[in-house]
């Protein structure tokens, strides 16, 4: 959670110190991608890295690299060091991110479960309050000092780490032998994970189409930041709301039927969302979207792990970092290039088909070997 908020506060500040620095919406943009970017390229290797060596040494250079990121922009304010910034910050918490995942799907299904329910909740409650600290730093310390304040969280989570140093050695690695020469190609040749994976990305694609497209029709029908910002919010409170009940629900519903209904529910919400003006409904749609792509995550986690093949299990959790870092790269550029020509309204119905897709190549309950 700390180094999380490292992350989501990251990204705000990084993009409004270049501003202030007066680098063009180009480079702006350039700098956010950087976030996504390496992580999507060096994302599957990690996991194999991961897999070989064990969680502790990753989990160490990832908070290290979290820590220059948010340090170097508050020591020398320039370009350089916010990319700097953007390069460290993304890659460290994927390191982190991917040895965290691993260790928590070592745990027996029903444990997993209830682990990756926690982790979700926390990332909710850091995705709400990174951008929020960041920007009330910035408005009220300065960029250099709103750096310096995220710092706080990855060093915070490294003086955890160092009180935890002889547990997380003692988790050995998962994998033998010679990680480099594997294919990821075998990992998607297997019908579980080629499932899982489908429906990761599709839903995932639907919670960073919402955060890009709610902006630009909040815009264009005249509505005001804050009030953008509200609708927006009420997305991020939802999902920390349906993870409390996570526990609950889990017990009654099965993973997949979860899934089938956050896809079928987001479909609908997707469907209706720009029939709408008005803020009360608009806020009603965002909450109703966040209870369902909220719902998913946890479980498709724990199915992940449940299907990864032996000593593979960050490797598969990396594969699903780089799919999803993709998604944030290139939705974005498709549907900005798509909303000039198509206008804003048909986008939120072009991923309600996709959404519907998805759902309609999932219609049919998981094999025995599936579940």
């Amino acid at each position: 959670m700390l180094n999380h908020v490292a992350l989501t506060g990251g990204r705000v500040t990084v993009s409004l110190s270049a501003l202030h620095l007066g680098m063009s919406t180009f480079k702006v943009g350039a700098l956010i991608a950087v976030f996504a970017i390496l992580p999507m390229l060096f994302s599957v290797k990690v996991g194999r890295w991961v897999d070989h060596v064990g969680i502790a040494r990753p989990m160490a250079y990832g908070t290290g690299l979290l820590i220059c990121g948010t340090l170097a922009p508050a020591l020398v304010p320039s370009q350089v060091t916010l990319l700097l910034a953007s390069s460290c910050i993304g890659i460290g918490f994927m390191l982190h991110q991917v040895a965290t995942q691993n260790i928590l799907g070592m745990a027996p299904h029903r444990t997993r479960l209830r682990n990756f329910s926690w982790m979700s909740l926390a990332l909710g409650a850091s995705g709400f309050s990174g951008p929020l600290f960041g920007g009330i730093a910035i408005d009220h310390m300065g960029n250099d000092a709103a750096f310096a304040l995220l710092s706080l969280g990855p060093i915070g989570a490294a003086a955890g780490l160092y009180h935890m140093r002889d547990q997380l050695r003692s988790v050995r690695p998962s994998a033998a032998g010679d990680v480099a020469r594997r294919n990821i190609r075998e990992l998607i040749a297997l019908p579980a994970l080629r499932r899982i994976l489908f429906v990761n990305t599709i839903l995932s694609g639907a919670w960073d189409s919402h955060l890009f497209i709610v902006p630009i029709f909040g815009v264009s029908i005249g509505l005001s930041g804050t009030t953008i910002g509200i609708i927006l919010a009420s997305f991020a409170a939802a999902t920390f709301v349906i993870r409390l009940l996570l526990p609950l629900i889990q017990r009654r519903v099965t993973s997949w039927t979860l899934i089938r209904m956050a896809m079928g529910t987001a479909a609908a919400d997707f469907m209706i969302y720009p029939l709408f003006t008005d803020v009360v409904f608009l806020i009603g749609l965002s909450f109703a979207l966040g209870l369902a792509l909220g719902v998913s995550q946890p479980s498709i986690l724990a199915l992940l792990h449940q299907h990864s093949p032996p000593g593979r299990a960050a490797e598969t959790v990396g594969l699903r970092m780089a799919l999803i870092n993709g998604s944030q790269v290139s939705l974005p550029l498709t549907f900005g290039a798509l909303g000039a020509v198509i206008g804003v309204a048909p986008l939120f119905w072009a991923y309600a088909l996709a959404l519907m897709a998805g759902g309609w190549f999932n219609r049919n309950p998981p094999t025995e070997a599936e579940r």
